[in-house]
């Protein structure tokens, strides 16, 4: 959601420093996610953004937004309503310090920086991919993991309940695999308690 957000500003040249203007922005902005088997389609003021979301541009543009209080917490209230209902995963990097603090399985899945760096290069689309480097994707990761942990709202960090999985020796379908079990294994113990 963040990504959609940071698209829409620098498709409409809104600097992202600029909190008045993205304030502005946000006001006139609808996001809305679609799940399907492959994953969440994005919609941004309608439109299907999905493919756009993993470009370098809006990756960076993502952790610059979300450095601003009062687009946090903007975000924050979209995020709560989609999962006023309950039965939903999300993921995000303060879902289960801020957004559902009460949720009932939480999971945080770090990866060495070298790895998710390389995984992010995997996921580009082919023209995004030949522009850079794998080594730039890396280090402009570091970049994010380093100004979210410090920003002053909703800093990056686990939650105190949360379940740390290290991904970064593991296959996507063991990654699959462990949460399915700790998810199993908070709701079986939530059900007999």
């Amino acid at each position: 959601m963040y990504r959609a957000f940071a698209l829409k500003a620098v498709g409409a040249g809104v600097s992202l420093d600029d909190l008045a203007a993205l304030l502005a922005l946000s006001k006139n902005t609808t996001i809305r996610l679609e799940p399907t088997e492959a994953g969440n389609r994005v919609f941004l003021d309608g439109s299907d953004v999905t493919a756009q979301l993993r470009e370098p541009e809006v990756t960076d543009g993502a952790s610059r937004v979300s450095v601003h209080p009062q687009i946090r917490t903007w975000m924050v209230r979209l995020q709560q309503q989609l999962g006023e209902a309950g039965g939903v995963v999300m993921e995000g990097r303060d879902i289960g310090t801020v957004v559902f603090p009460n949720a009932d399985v939480k999971i945080f899945l770090d990866a060495a920086p070298e790895v998710r760096g390389l995984r992010r290069y995997d996921q580009m689309t082919p023209s995004a991919a030949a522009e850079v480097q794998p080594e730039a994707v890396v280090r402009e990761l570091r970049a994010r993991d380093e100004r979210d942990r410090n920003r002053a709202d909703s800093p990056l960090k686990p939650a105190v309940d949360a379940v740390l999985v290290d991904s970064t020796q593991m296959t996507l379908e063991e990654v699959v695999a462990r949460a399915e079990a700790i998810v199993e294994e908070k709701l079986g113990a939530s059900k007999t308690a």
